[in-house]
C-alpha cells in the first residue's frame, strides 16, 4: 500500500527531525528539499539507511528541486533563519519572510491541493504571509506553535508534580511569544484544576517558563534553537490530517469571526482532519483572557503591515 507524501521544505534541525520521526512511524514518504546542495539527499539517504534498519519500508529523497514536491499531500516549511542568543522571533521578520514567501508561491504552483503546516518564525505572521501568497482557504494552511507552547508548559507541570504528561490537559491561544495567552482556569491535572495543587505566583511561573521556552533553550545551544519539540508538534499535526481523527490541538489559523477576530492568523484550539482544519473551537474566555487574545492579535497585524513597507522578493 503507498503512503502519502509528505514535503518538507528546509533540511535543518527541524526538518531533519520532522522527517526522522515520520520515518520512524512509518506515515508517509518523505522528500526533503533544500537549496544547499547536498544537504536533503544527503540526510534522506540517511534517514533512508534507518528505516532499512527498523524494517520500514518508506521511501525517502532528498533535493534542491521544487517540482519534487508535486502530488505532496501535505507541505511543511521549516526553512529560514533560527534564532541565536539576544535574538527575538520578530528580529527575523524580513529575512524569513524573503524565504517563505517564494517558497508559497512554489507550493501553489506545484503541490495546489496540499495542506500546509508553517514552523518559520516568527510564526504567526509566516502563516499569514503564505495563506497571502499561495491563495489557498484557511482550512488548508495552520502554523505549528500552539503545539508546542502548550508542550512545553505540559512538560513543566508534569515536571514540578511528578505526574505523567498524559495527566495533564492545558489550553494555549495567542502568538507564539511574549504575548502567548494561557487559560490557566483551564489547566487539569489528573481531573483537577491545578490551583489545587500550586498557588497562582506557582502557575503564573510554570507559564512564564512555557512562553520562553523557546529562549530557554537558544541560550542553553548557544548556536541554534529547539528541535526535538517543533518536530514532534509538527508530526502529532501531520498525523491528525492524514488519520482523519477530528483531533483538537492548539495551531495558528486565520480566523473569521471566531473570538471576535476577523483576517488575522493567532493561534487557537481547532479541529482537525482530512482537510486540514474542521472547525476553530472556541474556549470560553474571561475578560482579561479576550483582552490579551485581542492584543496578540494586534501585535500580529502590525507586523503584517510592517511586512508591506519591506521590498518583497
Amino acid at each position: 500500500m503507498s503512503l502519502p507524501k509528505v514535503t518538507i521544505l528546509g533540511a535543518g534541525q527541524v526538518g531533519a527531525t520532522t522527517a526522522h520521526l515520520l520515518v520512524l512511524k512509518g506515515l508517509a514518504d518523505v522528500v526533503l528539499i533544500d537549496v544547499v546542495e547536498g544537504l536533503a539527499a544527503g540526510k534522506a539517504l540517511d534517514l533512508l539507511q534507518a528505516a532499512a534498519i527498523e524494517e520500514l519500508a518508506v521511501s525517502v529523497t532528498g533535493t534542491t528541486d521544487m517540482g519534487a514536491m508535486a502530488g505532496s499531500r501535505l507541505v511543511v516549511i521549516t526553512a529560514g533563519l533560527a534564532r541565536k542568543p539576544g535574538m527575538s522571533r520578530d528580529d527575523l521578520l524580513a529575512a524569513n519572510a524573503n524565504i517563505v514567501g517564494p517558497l508559497a508561491d512554489q507550493i501553489a504552483r506545484v503541490a495546489p491541493e496540499a495542506v500546509v503546516i508553517v514552523v518559520t518564525n516568527p510564526l504567526d505572521v509566516m502563516t499569514q504571509l503564505v495563506l497571502q501568497r499561495t491563495g489557498f482557504p484557511r482550512q488548508r494552511v495552520m502554523g505549528m506553535a500552539g503545539m508546542l507552547d502548550t508542550g512545553r508548559l505540559r512538560a513543566f507541570i508534569s515536571q514540578r508534580l511528578t505526574v505523567s504528561p498524559s495527566e495533564v490537559q492545558a489550553v494555549v491561544l495567542g502568538s507564539h511569544g511574549d504575548l502567548m495567552v494561557c487559560l490557566t482556569d483551564a489547566i487539569r491535572v489528573q481531573g483537577a484544576p491545578l490551583s489545587q495543587r500550586l498557588s497562582s505566583q506557582e502557575i503564573d511561573q510554570l507559564v512564564a517558563r512555557a512562553r520562553d521556552g523557546g529562549a530557554e533553550i537558544v541560550s542553553l545551544l548557544k548556536t541554534s534553537s529547539a528541535y526535538y519539540a517543533p518536530a514532534s508538534g509538527v508530526v502529532h499535526m501531520i498525523s491528525a490530517v492524514l488519520g482523519g481523527t477530528r483531533r483538537v490541538l492548539s495551531a495558528c489559523v486565520l480566523l473569521e469571526g471566531e473570538y471576535g477576530l476577523r483576517d488575522v492568523c493567532i493561534g487557537v484550539p481547532v479541529e482537525v482532519g482530512t482537510e486540514g482544519i474542521a472547525r476553530v473551537v472556541e474556549q470560553p474566555l474571561s475578560p482579561q483572557a479576550r483582552e490579551a487574545l485581542h492584543r496578540a492579535a494586534d501585535q500580529v497585524r502590525a507586523q503584517v503591515k510592517q511586512l508591506l513597507t519591506l521590498k518583497p522578493r
